[in-house]
């Protein structure tokens, strides 16, 4: 023993951790090496590389018969060293056989031949400090990978020396069955040739695999990584990777082996065959376990937990042999897990006996919390021992009752909660103080030891009645197993379910296994080890070989009258010939209402109303958003900006029907023609250009989408990936992708590197179940989840909806509601029945007995109802509910309408055998007419008959001949069996006439929270909102009970008092009475009962055979509106919109008038009270009774089972054991379902995690998988390694998830259209819109601009145009105009003033399309401007310098200090004293330059507030040219927007002018371009150039110019009136290009354009020039205007002012007027940001424009505003006060000298200059009506003003900046000759003193 105890230690010294501490190792010498040899590690004694990760890609040369494996060297843990070794003496892959010795080559230097291992060792330099050994240092297989690369590949398993001692039994070698793949490594890789000892021929499992088994298939299975490396460092080997694929057959503990044991091989028996009976073991033990289509996997939580992943069946003693016949005596196939320790093994009738790991996984999983713990620092924590855990097993079985199945989930949670409360007051101290240096004191309870263990458990299983034996073994468990054999073939154990075995002999270490015996478990447990595909082999198999058949003869044999094929022969004969239709006996006299063609109508039938619900707007717009900070972010990974329209390919699942719907919802969205993809009419076949149906076609239609996004880059392609959960199969983790394209499509289409990398395509994944993509290792960021909306928040109703959603919570709900029946139910006779035949036939699959039960139970149950009494008690009362309801439904209604019963078969052989047998019993029933049958598959489409397709025709008011209904909502109202198959349903609807969803059949023993919650998706429903819910059910669904048979217990009260309720919503019974009915368990007497309540719901006489009325008045179908919610409204082609009537119960005497304005010209008619009438009922007995009513308004609104639909879910029929999942419930409170796998695609990363929480939100849950699941290798998000790094999460990727049919279809297309709509609005721009104002005064003078054709002005023509002195931009609407001669204005010609806060709401906009030439605020980002904005995603934000400009200037009395942010990129635009020196000057081209790509004139844009939205990216404006572009910012603001545009010059205002107008800007640009000239032509004239060719224009631009056009003219005739012209968009480059190129246009002062007016008139842009005002963007001669400036304390109209100076100064302004600007309406910023408070912080009342001055000396409020702003607001709105005679009066203006100020819309202002030699208006014959002086300089003197002339009464207003200067101001004009003042007239602004207000004076002329 203590050799190989050792060699353990050995082992876990290597890294493998283990938990007890480790003896000294042996101490070993090494021989020196040889003289002069190479000893550097990794490298041969020869000198050549060995090191894998060196010579990977060479080629070595590998004898025949050799394998190259990696050596493991001590001194480098990190790599591996590469060897050649006969693979003789390396075990097969049970770890076996391999031959003693060794033979081995170095492929280093070639040398061959090393006999012994430490021979070898030392050549390769490994420098062992313990004895040489292969197994210890021989580690893995080495295999090529694809690209032809040597990779690591499984593990060796060497069994000998791993499991010899106690220690290392745990160290599973999932390894060694299963070798892990690097993530590097190809499936393809690993070696084929088949291990020696091994029957390479035989598959394993090969005999289930029915005709399959006589090829060799491939067997590969995943390692239950259930854990990560961070839980169990004990395990690497299992969670580096747990996909496996060596294809070398082999099972648990089998040997299969070709001759006797080489030397010292222990553990071969002879008994033990070499070909297997392919039992379930090899199935369970290693299968398949990957979700590819044709080896899907098992999902880990299986009924108990990670199903079927086999571990090395550890030897211990002599091997178990298993009897024969164990099968035929036990009725089941005991199911083994091992547990801890040792396993012996097993031999003989492998078949009949089921081995498991999965229990020792778990044991092995819930040692791992400790360590996860303790690596956080927390102090030493003792794992649970193996004892309790083994304890804690015997306890948690015996609570267990006879029909529940042990589930791991439950035991893990157990364990720890044990282990928590053990450890208490350590987790405690870990979670709430720093971990401490010394552990703290253990719990002092005493542990369980080896010794007491079995006694324990024996005590524990004593009070269970058996049901839990514990067998007791002194030396091994192989007695105990034999033991357990021998009593189970003696019948001892026939009641026991689970047998514990423990063997607790050895120094204190337990072994143990439980086997479960029962037969129930046993079943369930062995049948969930079977992965998907292999049960569908499994039942096709059964199938074939007719092992099915004795369930027919056994079924035949129970039918008293003999089988039941003869009966149905007899009634067919018997009844030949008396058929009647469906619709005969319930229409002879029934009181109908016909449409005009006499056809009947059914008023309960009416197609929904499309449209877009408010949850799926609401969903649209949270996908929207999402999307818009995708591209918001500052990592450009969606430029939204560059995208012109929108277009789309929905992925689906390769179901016909889904994609037939999804087709018919893309057609009838109108998404194509709102996306601009289509024209009217859209037809289906463009809408199917939209759908991809995931198929063997799919590639190259996807090929195609990728082809045209790369075509388009402007289009923004939206790929939806609908039912997203479904396929997530890996293509490059797994075997089968190679050879079969289909598997793993979902990843090979929508994961490759086009679409990852395309910046136009945005993916978004939408599903009901998004566990399986929420993983550590998803690829979408949490932040791109949406979550469908919570209907209420605190009791509010968030959205109000006309339909409440009904899915899983309120179908469980409906369960414990208490006063309403359950519409979640399950069957118990029928459950019964299959437990009994589970039993008699034990080796058939539980599905197959269960369909054959379930269709002999339909069948009896029609039999039943059709007239053979007898049969009934051969179908449960669920069935026979079911059937009656099916085939009365259509009677009770005019039109025929029925309802739909969803029988669930998933799989599809079993799902063919009920068709044919159901069909072939309604044959011989003689129902074909009746119902229909539909086999639903996803393969295929829909097939119903002719007679069928008809009815649905007439319903739907279709014409088209060629007709068939291609989707399930199409069958709406349509009586059938949908018998619907296929493993998973794809996301198909149900209509609204769905009344029952029979999930009996579906696999429970596959249970997996997306499965369970995937198939009772399908019952999902919407009900209507006006119908209380929680009473709504009651009364409408008959519960299931064991006793009658043909529901009937409430009858008469149905009858009589149900009618007056079902279509009332305000009174409503309470809970039903449960008393039985005085029937006699006979259909007859039932129906007898029942049809006593026939004629009050409308039928006269004759009633049809069958229990009719009750149940279906009872029990209506919702309908549910949009999308996947059953909207049959939609599918029936919108062919008519029928109105249906809500008619009170309550009110007898009225019928209510149908809409009269319905198509179908319904005519009402009034239904005669019915009288007492015989009723008979011929349902196989002749009972009829008397119905005395009295006078009842007949309602047919009642009959039709549609009527119902709108007011209850159907009714789900589930198998007991997924039932009792759902309705137990968790500590969490959330059904036990919550807490499954989420999905087989992926693992728990540990067993020690907090269960889900109730009160989680969709976001909560989702952050909770992302943390504890992780996906298996075989998942497409296996590769994705960077977990939870935000950079591993596609940028472009989006995951939309709602409740299964709520309405996600609808919701994803109406996020298309307002994508779309956004796209087309973010290309679009609100430009203002309005015409000139004052045309009509403009003057009309012989001088125009004749010269249509010149593309420039004529200097001469133009200095003889006179000045247009009228505003006519509209912006200037409210201001006054200036008058230029006497006029005769009518006052009413001027508008009235418009409130302030009117001012800029009601100003016309046009939304305009941007052009490719207009400027852009911050928002754009396209490649092309990218390096202009200076953001690029792979260089530094643009490096910028501060430079200090400074000069003189006279105006403000000193040096003006200006601050330039110059960005390096932009240096070359200026002059520096030396590299990085003082700044010098601007450079400035010359007049003479004639480049035609450099826009000469430097362009300022002066901005506040609008750091974002202002328009300063000109560079598609300037069609790329180069130009010089300087904004101009406050002081305050310089970080904002250097922040958002970093590649701009900014001119820093001084901070003296922080709230200064635009004013000061305007004066600081001009003087500063000035003085930068003067600069210049000295600089240039040192280089020769003339001072009068340098470049003296710039230009001054609004932040709001957006595009520019041009107009163009055609004249028929130089001077002819008769001229065409339209207008175009051009670039900014193109028009300052013409403008520039004019000839004399130094001798221009100001130049200009015409504002953007769509009504522009012709005569506007005919004369080609104007002299007048301009705006908005201007070219201004800093030189010719050198001595006017602009007032630098303006806010508003400085432009105008300006202007006016110019003119009066005698230069020239031209206005281009074919040129013209589009101003953009920006909301923020600008003007805007001026806000006048009041100086007192609590003053919260507003202030308004008559406040903004106030008396001297007052106590007025003052206000934090500018003294000059608070001045041009009052004038604007209060000016009346000053010159009363001016109101409306334009003939007698104000006169206003030097300066132009806005006095309101309501006066007119006359304009002079006091300037000598200035250009005035002739004032000589004008009178004034008053005088405003304007801070008036010297220029100004008594002797000017004594020109002008002034109406008596007048009033003057002098302004001054402080009082002295005011009186100062009155002496020096001798102002007191001819105006009266007074002491009240003076006034100031509304400041304080230290904001220096202004004053003025008033005065009237005398």
């Amino acid at each position: 023993m203590s050799g190989s105890r050792a060699d353990n230690e050995e082992e876990e010294e290597d890294g493998e951790g283990g938990l007890e501490p480790s003896s000294p190792p042996n101490a070993y010498q090494l021989p020196p090496p040889p003289e002069g040899c190479c000893t550097t590690d990794g490298f041969c004694q020869a000198g050549k590389d060995l090191r894998l990760v060196s010579i990977s890609s060479e080629p070595i040369e590998v004898p025949a018969g050799f394998l190259l494996v990696g050596a493991k060297s001590p001194s480098l843990p990190d790599h591996l060293l590469v060897c050649a070794v006969d693979k003789r003496f390396l075990p097969d892959d049970n770890g076996h056989n391999a031959l003693l010795g060794f033979s081995g080559n170095c492929v280093g230097c070639g040398k061959k031949g090393f006999c012994y291992f430490t021979e070898f060792s030392n050549h390769i330099n490994l420098k062992l400090t313990t004895q040489p050994k292969k197994q210890k240092h021989l580690k893995y297989y080495l295999v090529r990978n694809a690209q032809g690369a040597l990779t690591k590949g499984p593990l060796i398993c060497w069994k000998g020396s791993e499991f010899r001692g106690r220690q290392n039994s745990t160290n599973t070698c999932s390894s060694s069955l299963f070798p892990p793949l690097e993530s590097s490594g190809s499936l393809a890789a690993f070696p084929t040739e088949p291990v020696p000892g091994t029957n390479p021929s035989v598959p394993v499992g090969a005999q289930q695999a029915g005709p399959a088994s006589d090829h060799p298939s491939v067997t590969t299975a995943t390692g239950p990584a259930v854990f990560n490396g961070k839980d169990s460092p004990k395990h690497p080997q299992l969670v580096k990777s747990s996909l496996s694929a060596l294809p070398r057959p082999s099972a648990l503990g089998i040997l299969p082996n070709s001759g006797p044991p080489k030397k010292r091989h222990k553990g071969w028996s002879p008994e033990s065959k070499s070909t297997t009976d392919g039992g379930f073991i090899q199935g369970g033990g290693n299968r398949a376990k990957h979700e590819g289509t044709s080896i899907p996997c098992v999902p880990q939580a299986g009924l108990v937990g990670p199903a079927s992943v086999t571990f090395p069946v550890v030897a211990s003693g002599e091997p178990v042999s298993v009897p024969d016949n164990l099968l035929k005596i036990c009725k089941a196939k005991p199911v083994i897990f091992k547990g801890h320790g040792n396993f012996p093994y097993l031999c003989g009738n492998l078949n009949d006996v089921v081995v498991s790991p999965l229990l020792y996984t778990c044991y092995q999983n819930s040692q791992s919390l400790a360590r996860a713990y303790e690596q956080h620092g927390a102090s030493t924590m003792q794992p649970i021992s193996e004892e309790t855990q083994l304890l804690l097993t015997v306890y948690y079985l015996v609570q267990l009752a006879a029909d529940q199945v042990p589930l791991m989930e439950d035991l893990e949670q157990i364990f720890l909660r044990s282990w928590r409360e053990s450890h208490l007051t350590e987790i405690r101290q870990y979670q709430q103080a720093p971990p401490q240096p010394f552990p703290p004191a253990t719990s002092t309870a005493a542990p369980v030891t080896s010794a007491q263990l079995p006694w324990l458990a024996g005590l524990a299983a004593s009070s269970c009645n058996d049901s839990v034996h514990v067998i007791e073994c002194a030396y091994s468990l192989a007695e105990g197993l034999s033991e357990m054999f021998r009593l189970l073939i003696e019948g001892k154990l026939s009641k026991t379910n689970y047998v514990v075995i423990i063997c607790a002999c050895r120094n204190a270490a337990i072994d143990s296994c439980i086997a479960v015996t029962g037969k129930y478990q046993a079943r369930i447990l062995s049948e969930s080890l079977l992965s998907p595909a292999e049960y569908q082999r499994e039942v096709h198999y059964e199938l074939v070989t007719g092992k099915v058949d004795s369930l027919g003869t056994f079924f035949s044999s129970l039918c008293p009258e003999g089988d039941i094929d003869i009966l149905l022969d007899k009634f067919h004969q018997e009844n030949q010939g008396h058929v009647s239709s469906p619709f005969t006996a319930s229409s002879t006299k029934k009181t109908a209402v016909l449409d005009a063609s006499g056809v009947p109508v059914c008023t309960s039938y009416h197609q929904e109303p499309r449209g877009v619900r408010p949850f799926q707007l609401a969903v649209a717009q949270k996908l929207l958003s999402h999307v818009c900070s995708i591209a918001d972010s500052s990592t450009q990974n969606l430029d939204l900006g560059s995208f012109e329209k929108v277009d789309f390919l929905i992925c689906i699942p390769p179901s016909e029907v889904t994609y037939q719907q999804t087709v018919f919802h893309v057609w009838h969205s109108g998404v194509l023609l709102e996306l601009g993809l289509e024209k009217e009419p859209v037809t289906k076949q463009r809408a199917e250009q939209h759908v991809l149906k995931l198929d063997t076609e799919a590639q190259a239609r996807f090929k195609a989408f990728l082809q045209n996004s790369f075509q388009n880059p402007h289009t923004l392609f939206v790929l939806i990936h609908d039912h997203a959960h479904w396929d997530l199969v890996s293509a490059v983790h797994n075997i089968y992708s190679q050879s079969d394209p289909s598997v793993g499509l979902v990843d090979r289409l929508l994961n490759c590197r086009e679409v990852k990398e395309a910046p136009n395509i945005v993916t978004l994944h939408v599903t009901s179940f998004p566990y399986a993509l929420q993983t550590q290792h998803t690829l979408i960021s949490p932040y791109n989840e949406i979550h469908w909306p919570i209907s209420f928040s605190n009791g509010v109703d968030l959205y109000h909806e006309s339909k409440k959603y009904f899915g899983l919570s309120e179908f469980i709900d409906s369960t414990l509601s208490g006063h309403s029946l359950p519409l979640l139910r399950y069957d118990s006779s029928f459950e019964a029945m299959v437990t009994a035949l589970g039993k008699r036939f034990p080796r058939l699959h539980s599905a197959v007995i269960r369909t054959f039960v379930l269709v002999q139970h339909y069948a009896a149950a029609m039999m039943a109802v059709s007239g053979l009494p007898q049969m009934k008690n051969h179908t449960s009362v669920e069935t026979l509910e079911i059937t009656q309801n099916l085939l009365n439904s259509p009677k009770q209604c005019p039109c025929g309408h029925g309802l739909m019963v969803l029988l669930r078969v998933p799989c599809s052989p079993l799902a063919a055998v009920a068709y044919e047998r159901l069909a072939h019993v309604r044959a011989r029933l003689a129902l074909e007419e009746h119902f229909e049958i539909i086999l639903g598959h996803p393969s295929s489409g829909i097939t119903v008959g002719k007679h069928f397709v008809k009815q649905l025709k007439m319903w739907q008011k279709i014409e088209d001949a060629e007709w068939r209904p291609q989707t399930y909502l199409e069958l709406e109202g349509l009586p059938c069996i949908l018998i619907f198959s296929g493993m998973d349903p794809h996301g198909e609807s149900l209509p609204r006439s769905l009344r029952y969803c029979d999930l009996r059949l579906i696999n429970s023993s596959c249970l997996v929270r997306t499965a369970l919650e995937q198939e009772l998706g399908l019952a999902a429903y919407f009900v209507s909102n006006d119908i209380p819910l929680e009473k709504g059910p009651k009364n409408e669904a008959l519960e299931s009970d064991g006793e009658k048979l043909s529901s009937t217990d409430e009858d008469e009260e149905a009858g009589t008092e149900g009618c007056f309720e079902a279509g009332s919503t305000s009174e409503q019974r309470g809970p039903v009475k449960r008393e039985r009915s005085h029937s006699h368990d006979s259909a007859s007497s039932s129906l007898s009962s029942r049809a006593s309540g026939s004629v009050l719901y409308g039928e006269s006489l004759a009633q049809p055979s069958g229990p009719p009325q009750g149940e279906l008045t009872r029990s209506p179908p919702p309908c549910g509106p949009a999308e996947e919610g059953r909207a049959p409204g939609e599918i029936q082609r919108l062919r008519v919109s029928q109105g249906s009537t809500v008619i009170s119960r309550h009110s007898p005497g009225l019928v209510p008038q149908p809409d009269s304005s319905l198509r179908t010209g319904r005519r009402s008619l009034q239904v005669p009270a019915a009288p007492s009438s015989q009723l008979s009922s011929s349902s196989g007995s002749s009972s009829t009774c008397a119905v005395p009513t009295a006078n009842v308004l007949v309602l047919q609104a009642s009959q039709c089972s549609m009527a119902k639909a709108c007011r209850q879910p159907p009714i789900v029929f589930l198998p007991k054991l997924v039932y009792d999942m759902l309705l137990s419930t968790d500590s969490s409170g959330l059904p036990k379902s919550a807490s499954l796998l989420p999905s087989p695609s992926v693992m728990w990363t540990s067993s020690f995690r907090p269960l889900l929480s109730k009160m989680m939100t969709s976001t909560e849950q989702s952050l909770y998988y992302r943390q504890w699941t992780v996906p298996r290798p075989s998942h497409m998000d296996y590769g994705n390694r960077a977990e939870g790094r935000v950079d591993s999460f596609h940028p472009r990727r989006l995951l939309l998830s709602g409740p299964p049919q709520i309405g996600k279809t609808g919701a994803y297309l109406q996020f298309l259209s307002i994508l779309s709509r956004m796209l087309i609005r973010l290309t679009e721009v609100d430009v203002y819109d309005e015409e000139e104002i004052n045309t009509s005064f403009r003057e009309e003078s012989e001088w125009r601009y004749l010269q249509l054709a010149d593309p420039w002005p004529d200097l001469e023509l133009f200095q003889k145009m006179p000045f247009d002195y009228i505003i006519h931009d509209p912006k200037y609407e409210d201001a006054s105009l200036i008058c230029s001669h006497p006029q005769t204005i009518k006052s009413e010609d001027r508008g009235m003033s418009r409130k302030p806060e009117d001012l800029y709401v009601r100003r016309q906009t046009a939304r305009m399309r941007l052009s490719k030439y207009a400027a852009y605020n911050t928002y754009h980002h396209c490649e092309q401007c990218q390096q202009y904005m200076g953001f690029h995603p792979h260089y530094q934000l643009s490096e910028s310098t501060l430079h200090v400009f400074a000069f003189s200037c006279s105006m403000l009395g000193e040096e003006v200090q200006l601050h330039f942010i110059i960005p390096k990129s932009k240096e070359h635009h200026f002059v520096f004293s030396q590299p990085g020196g003082q700044l010098e000057s601007m450079r400035l081209p010359l007049v003479t330059d004639k480049s035609h790509e450099h826009i000469k004139s430097p362009t300022f844009t002066p901005t506040t507030g609008r750091h974002e939205h202002g328009l300063f990216n000109l560079y598609h404006a300037m069609d790329g040219a180069n130009h010089l572009h300087v904004l101009v910012v406050k002081e305050y603001e310089m970080a904002i927007y250097k922040k958002y545009w970093p590649n701009h010059i900014m001119l820093v205002l001084p901070s003296i002018f922080n709230s200064a107008g635009v004013g000061a800007a305007h004066f600081l640009i001009k003087e500063l371009c000035y003085h930068n000239l003067e600069l210049e032509r000295s600089r240039q004239e040192e280089l020769g150039v003339k001072p009068q060719d340098v470049w003296p224009f710039i230009v001054i631009a609004d932040d709001s110019c957006v595009m520019w056009n041009v107009a163009d003219v055609d004249c028929a005739g130089e001077r002819s009136r008769e001229f065409s012209w339209s207008e175009r968009n051009v670039s900014l480059k193109y028009i300052m290009l013409h403008i520039e190129a004019s000839p004399n246009i130094t001798h221009y002062a100001l130049l200009g354009m015409r504002k953007w007016a769509s009504k522009t008139r012709g005569r506007e842009v005919q004369e080609p020039f104007s002299r007048c005002h301009v705006h908005d963007f201007i070219i201004l001669n800093v030189d010719l205007t050198q001595n006017v400036q602009y007032n630098q304390n303006r806010f508003t109209c400085d432009d105008v002012d300006f202007n006016l100076r110019v003119h009066s100064a005698g230069l020239l302004l031209c206005r281009f007027n074919r040129f013209s600007v589009m101003k953009k309406q920006i909301a923020v910023g600008g003007h805007r940001s001026f806000h006048i408070t009041s100086k007192v912080s609590d003053s919260s009342v507003a202030i308004v424009p008559s406040q903004y001055i106030c008396a001297p000396d007052s106590k007025h409020t003052f206000l934090a505003a500018p003294a000059q702003l608070l001045l041009e607001k009052f004038l604007q709105y209060h000016s009346h006060r000053f010159f009363p005679l001016s109101l409306k009066n334009h003939s007698h203006p104000v006169l206003s000298v030097d300066c132009y100020l806005n006095l309101g819309p309501q006066i007119s202002v006359c304009y002079v200059s006091s300037r000598p030699h200035s250009l005035n208006i002739s004032c000589s014959d004008m009178v004034f009506s008053g005088l405003l002086l304007y801070l008036c300089d010297s220029f100004v003197g008594a002797s000017f003003l004594k020109k002008f002339h002034f109406l008596k009464g007048a009033t003057l207003c002098v302004i001054c900046q402080d009082r002295n200067s005011l009186r100062q101001t009155v002496v020096r004009l001798e102002l007191e000759d001819e105006w009266q003042f007074r002491l009240r007239d003076e006034f100031q602004t509304a400041n304080a003193k230290e904001d220096r207000p202004l004053f003025f004076l008033t005065a009237r002329h005398i």
